[in-house]
């Protein structure tokens, strides 16, 4: 299993800084670089910055952290990640979600009221015959398509999910390549892969032993209080300090109770802004690249 570690980009994560973190993670050797889907803000776009992110780079991986699939179209989205696997073989690593973080975007990704969980399910369905097969005629609740075809038909893109919840959790072992969690601690990230694990196999599937992440909020100058009030909503009752480590030391400390618990893919970000993103992966690549492993 092979242990990786990239970046995602701070709570500002705009153009200046996100082509500053580009260069340099290609520079340091850093596996990947993730962006969030925030709408409503300066980050950059997903699937515009995954396409300059790799035609800047000969190395670096660049995943969405994540992306929200239901309101998009699904053949849209098929053609998008395989313009992007032609042309940056191996290095497209796309993660969706069931919906944006903030309340105020749902609007963005409409869907009929209560069927969001139905939408994403058939969304992934036909995204997955669309990369899969020639052509493609089909008739569902939300998308009717008639001899559809993408081309150029990658041979492989694995599409991991997120969330937690238990119905997040089936649909990953139902429908996913790999999994990417957030605001759990090793011992929930562990009964989640475990979670995970039975659906597949109820489902006749299997995740590679390796498919298994979280992205993790790492603070360099104490946690802001808005981040501790959204981690307080998501994952109450819970310390703080298991879901967000202040510092490296303790980042490295986190991230080896997480291997134990089976997972081995990380995404690592800044829980504040920083004064310098060029730093802070220096403070990364020093402190953490040297966790990556094959085990």
């Amino acid at each position: 299993m092979k242990v990786r570690i990239g970046v995602g980009l701070g709570p500002r994560g705009g153009p200046g800084e996100f082509v500053e973190a580009i260069d340099h993670a290609e520079v340091l050797g850093i596996d990947s670089l993730w962006l969030s889907e925030v709408v409503f803000s300066e980050h950059v776009d997903p699937f515009v910055g995954m396409a300059y992110a790799l035609s800047r780079t000969t190395n670096l991986k660049v995943g969405t952290g994540v992306a929200v699939l239901p309101g998009r179209n699904p053949v849209l989205v098929a053609k998008q990640l395989a313009t992007l696997a032609a042309l940056a073989p191996k290095r497209v690593l796309p993660v969706f979600g069931l919906q944006p973080a903030r309340r105020v975007e749902r609007q963005v990704f409409a869907v009929p009221e209560g069927r969001r969980g139905a939408a994403f399910d058939e969304s992934m369905q036909l995204v997955r015959m669309l990369l899969e097969q020639d052509e493609v005629t089909f008739q569902g609740e939300f998308n009717t398509v008639e001899s559809a075809r993408v081309l150029p038909r990658p041979k492989r893109i694995d599409i991991w999910l997120g969330g937690s919840a238990p119905a997040g959790l089936d649909r990953v072992g139902r429908l996913a390549d790999g999994w990417l969690g957030s605001f759990l601690t090793p011992e929930q990230a562990r009964a989640a892969r475990e979670t995970i694990e039975a659906a597949a196999a109820a489902a006749g599937r299997e995740i590679e032993d390796d498919h298994y992440g979280i992205s993790l909020p790492v603070a360099t100058d104490g946690v802001p209080a808005e981040l501790l009030a959204m981690v307080q909503n998501r994952n109450p009752g819970v310390d703080p300090a298991e879901l967000i480590p202040d510092g490296w030391a303790k980042a490295r400390e986190l991230i080896s109770r997480y291997i134990q618990a089976g997972l081995t893919k990380f995404v690592v970000r800044p829980a504040s802004q920083v004064p310098s993103i060029r730093s802070w992966l220096d403070d990364f690549a020093a402190g953490l690249k040297p966790l990556e492993a094959d085990i």
